[in-house]
């Protein structure tokens, strides 16, 4: 009989970090999943020699070039045999009823295509990931969920996967819009399923650092969803708008004209003129 879930675990140059991820897996409160690993042309040697020997139970290690973030998830979810996926990066861990939560959730509620939780830092960085809370269509904006929630793997058959021209990021943004698209709903438990390693390497970490690969990839999203941003054409004004330069310098001045205010009332004022 085929495993309920499939957890699916790209791996590139972290697999330092891999055992502590399996392990998070391993020790969930339902044993209904596999685990599949997808060493996505990994060229450091340090990590090289662990996927080598790398071996544990319920767990099937997948090797294959580089393709990038959005190609190594796919492959893993082209072989899984779960009704439902769960992404998971290399180097974070999830809470130990993650698996059973999220799967019942969706068990029940069969309009439900997008089921997660809170995030809590840990490495270099530590607390609740404050993100905001879902809500349409502010999704269009900004991302507010996380890449590790569960989700049915028929929607993503239907949707074609990961696009893979988010090659630089924002990929799993790119993603859950594709299954809000749908006409699935999304649900959030308020409690912490997602322990996000903060340790510089990370992808989102690169991305966010190099801003033109960042705009380009936001103005890739509009273009992958035009349909749905034409709808809403005063966003997609808006995301323009913080994505000119000009609003850039606007907003580096303004955080340096406010740096000076001590009314922190006066700040917000100030912020809310100018840049809203």
């Amino acid at each position: 009989m085929p495993p309920k879930i499939s957890v699916i675990i790209p791996c590139f140059n972290q697999a330092e970090f891999l055992d502590d991820c399996v392990n998070s897996v391993l020790g969930q409160t339902t044993h209904d999943f596999e685990i599949i690993v997808v060493d996505d042309g990994s060229t450091a040697e340090a990590s090289k020699k662990i996927l080598d020997n790398f071996s544990r139970e319920k767990t099937t290690l997948i090797r294959q070039k580089n393709m990038g973030l959005p190609g190594a998830r796919n492959t893993g979810i082209k072989h899984a045999k779960g009704k439902y996926i769960l992404p998971l990066d290399c180097d974070d861990k999830i809470s130990s009823d993650v698996l059973k939560k999220c799967s019942e959730y969706l068990d029940l509620h069969g309009e439900c295509g997008i089921c997660g939780g809170l995030t809590e830092f840990f490495g270099d960085k530590t607390g609740i990931w404050n993100l905001p809370k879902y809500s349409y269509p502010e999704i269009l904006k900004a991302n507010c969920l996380v890449c590790t929630n569960m989700f049915r793997k028929c929607d993503w058959n239907k949707i074609g996967g990961y696009n893979p021209n988010m090659k630089y990021g924002l990929e799993d943004w790119d993603f859950w819009l594709s299954i809000i698209e749908l006409g699935r709903t999304v649900f959030q438990f308020d409690k912490v399923f997602l322990y996000y390693r903060k340790h510089g390497r990370t992808l989102i970490s690169n991305v966010s650092g190099n801003n033109k690969r960042h705009k380009q990839m936001i103005k890739q999203i509009i273009k992958n969803h035009r349909k749905t941003y034409d709808r809403f054409p005063e966003i997609v004004k808006s995301i323009k708008r913080d994505l000119s330069p000009w609003f850039g310098i606007k907003k580096f001045l303004i955080r340096i004209l406010c740096f000076f205010i001590p009314s922190r009332d006066l700040r917000h004022r100030i912020k809310a003129c100018f840049l809203n």
